[in-house]
């Protein structure tokens, strides 16, 4: 029996991992068929198949702010897609200093050791770089647990989770880069290029795979039919809207009030577009962040908060909004494959691969009115409807299924060689 599993920590991650766990499962479910249909009476016991010698089961392990209340318990939304959780590993997530970060890592550290130690499994999907992802793939690497890390090779120059990611690199054994430009940082770093695959990003699956709620649907479903504004005869599909996620730029000691205070000014000086803005994440000065927008919440009309949006309603929202405000990669990955403008605040994302559909703008409130302004002219819209995104053709979930699974099969061995740049082409 082959056991893999997959690991989930926040809202945003399981979105992109949702495809990958839909594909593995298919093969849980074929590895299952099989072996029912050669237990049934009058077969030969002799008579097997490679799928019956090496059975597939997939944990999804959720963790993190899945389990928080404060991050809005979006472990109910894996639920209510149908999607089986087989384990739940509570860990801390206060964020207010880097004593409770090093906290929620130890916990974090000694959980996952424990699980991987009981479990065994042939190896474990990572997304990414967030700090608590480290610490599952230190307990992996001590258990000598193969990591399947999905996302490496990305840059990120104004946040901690650049080294986070190149470190979660380093410990793994299988590498699925969403682009070219990532997959050669990644032998860069000295993997061999045998274990570096470019299939694209599973963040494209969603979008071109998504069964989409109407702009009507999904405003009504959030709530937009009670807001006060001047669509109550028009109706909520005449609402204009931008798409909002703010979080710390954790490489930099700014003043998180400070930058709020722009980014709400911002926001209070274009009554003429609500903001419906998802918190935070848990990351240090994530939650303060989060304080401060439903402290403001009330006292700005069009400025509406939300804990999570679910990856239907928040890609939904996305399709049919005026512009994507903020620092989240969404506004770099999804946004741009469905041709909406990305009005990107800050360092947070810098380094990252962009289209021509971003517009970086500082964080002052000046610069971002500025960039909004943009962000909702008619030739920009020209420039966003042209852009093709670079991170795959919507089919990475099945291409990363198929050859981890193959290669998982043949065995993966914990023994890398550093794999050295033909300098004489440098």
């Amino acid at each position: 029996m082959i056991r893999l599993g997959v690991i989930t920590a926040t809202r945003a991650e399981y979105g992109i991992l949702r495809p990958l766990i839909d594909e593995l499962r298919k093969y849980e479910e074929r590895s299952a068929a099989e072996t029912e249909s050669h237990d049934k009476p009058g077969r030969k016991s002799d008579r097997v198949t490679d799928m019956d010698t090496q059975g597939i089961r997939v944990d999804l392990i959720v963790t993190g702010t899945h389990l928080s209340s404060d991050f809005g318990m979006t472990v109910d939304e894996i639920e209510s897609d149908g999607v089986r959780i087989d384990y739940r590993i509570p860990i801390p997530v206060r964020s207010d200093t880097p004593s409770d970060i090093s906290g929620n890592q130890a916990v974090a550290l000694t959980e996952f050791t424990g699980h991987f130690s009981d479990n065994h499994y042939d190896a474990v999907y990572i997304l990414g770089d967030r700090y608590e992802m480290l610490m599952v793939a230190i307990a992996a690497m001590n258990t000598h647990t193969p990591i399947i890390h999905l996302c490496g090779g990305d840059t990120t120059e104004g946040a901690i989770d650049e080294a986070i990611r190149h470190s979660i690199t380093k410990m793994s054994c299988l590498h699925f880069p969403t682009n070219e430009d990532s997959r050669r940082r990644i032998i860069q770093l000295g993997e061999a290029p045998d274990r570096v695959y470019n299939v694209g990003d599973t963040a494209i699956d969603n979008i071109l795979n998504m069964d989409y709620m109407s702009k009507e649907e999904v405003l009504k479903d959030i709530g937009a039919d009670k807001w006060s504004v001047s669509a109550d005869t028009t109706g909520s599909a005449d609402i204009a809207y931008a798409l909002c996620t703010y979080h710390p730029v954790t490489l930099e000691d700014g003043d998180i009030d400070g930058m709020m205070e722009d980014f709400l000014g911002a926001v209070a000086d274009r009554p003429d577009i609500e903001f419906i803005v998802t918190k935070s994440n848990a990351d240090m000065g994530g939650s303060r962040i989060n304080e401060i927008l439903d402290e403001e919440e009330g006292r700005i009309k069009n400025l509406h908060v939300y804990p999570s949006l679910g990856v239907r309603r928040y890609l939904s929202l996305m399709k049919n909004a005026l512009f994507v405000l903020g620092n989240s990669s969404s506004g770099l990955y999804e946004a741009p494959a469905l041709h909406i403008p990305t009005v990107n605040i800050g360092d947070r994302q810098k380094g990252r691969l962009r289209c021509e559909s971003v517009i970086d703008c500082s964080p002052d409130k000046t610069s971002i009115l500025t960039a909004m302004d943009r962000a909702c002219g008619k030739e920009f819209a020209h420039i966003c409807k042209d852009v093709t995104s670079p991170y795959g053709d919507g089919h990475a979930a099945e291409k990363i299924a198929r050859i981890s699974i193959d290669v998982v099969k043949k065995g993966i061995s914990l023994k890398k060689r550093f794999y050295n740049l033909d300098r004489s082409r440098q």
